[in-house]
């Protein structure tokens, strides 16, 4: 009798789905606040921007407001060190109204400091020092500094503003700040990450760009540790940075497109007027025709 020929078993191979990451709309960190929320990196970036030689980061307090947002605005540091309240922000797009922005985080800070002391009593209650800086990395083009100051959006300023706030723009887009950049490797480092991630979207996906940028970078010894132990996170995070970026840069444009258009419509009416007015002879009406106007319209680029 034929022996029957035994059927091996062979266990089922479950074919495992690679997760792509995708932005989460509600996040509100940034690669920024994440990297320099470690008080050796912030330190570092301290030293660099103030010329200051502290070893101990312990001797920086970060005091950043985790609730304290602003029409979806939140501040990304706020720390005290020698008796000094400083207020780092990051930017990827312009914002001329940083000033205003600060006032609310410095309110709020400052509420929080003295939470829990009399305003009312004859003893001054001493606060500490604010210093506002911003580090940007936007693709408009920006000068190495400059600073804004909370008077220019005053209406109708005459004399002396009795209330003032200036924050500080240090741009860190190559090329520029290049002492500061050498004396923080940390600063210098997310730079040149998020100048590979902007370099790679325009040849293939978002997702993908994120994913090789960070490849490299730890491959080269670039931000290699943080990127490492975070990967997950800093691939979430940028790609909703950079979405929103995005989608700001969008708006700016809209914004400035309605705004030459409103202008363009406020000169045809103009000349509308001109057009009826008595003053104006025959002559003068038959050169402000539509020809003219056309013409007129084009050399003003609206």
């Amino acid at each position: 009798m034929a022996k029957k020929k035994r059927m091996q078993y062979k266990p089922k191979t479950k074919r495992v789905k690679v997760k792509r990451v995708r932005a989460n709309r509600k996040y509100k960190d940034t690669v920024f606040r994440m990297l320099f929320s470690d008080k050796e990196n912030l330190l570092a970036l301290y030293n660099a921007v103030s010329g200051k030689l502290y070893t101990d980061p312990e001797q920086l307090q970060i005091v950043t407001l985790e609730n304290a947002v602003y029409m979806g605005m939140k501040n990304d540091l706020a720390f005290i060190i020698d008796t000094n309240l400083f207020l780092y922000e990051h930017q990827s797009t312009y914002s001329a109204n940083m000033p205003l922005r600060d006032l609310f985080y410095i309110s709020s800070e400052y509420q929080k400091l003295v939470d829990k002391k009399s305003l009312y009593s004859s003893k001054i209650q001493k606060i500490p020092v604010p210093k506002f800086l911003v580090f940007y990395n936007g693709t408009e083009a920006m000068e190495d500094c400059r600073t804004e100051y909370l008077s220019a959006a005053f209406e109708n300023l005459t004399g002396e503003p009795d209330l003032e706030l200036k924050v500080l723009t240090l741009n860190i887009n190559r090329g520029h700040n290049l002492e500061l950049m050498e004396q923080c490797r940390a600063l210098k480092e997310y730079a040149q990450y998020v100048e590979r991630v902007r370099s790679y979207v325009g040849k293939m996906g978002l997702d993908a760009a994120v994913h090789r940028a960070v490849d490299e970078c730890i491959q080269e010894g670039i931000l290699e540790e943080f990127l490492r132990q975070r990967r997950a996170e800093v691939e979430a995070v940028s790609i909703f940075e950079y979405d929103k970026e995005e989608e700001e840069r969008k708006l700016r444009k809209a914004e400035y497109e309605a705004g030459r258009e409103s202008e363009r419509q406020e000169i045809l009416i103009l000349m509308d007027k001109l057009m009826e007015s008595d003053r104006i002879d025959d002559m003068k009406r038959a050169i402000v025709d539509e020809e003219y106007r056309a013409q007129l319209i084009k050399q003003l680029d609206i």
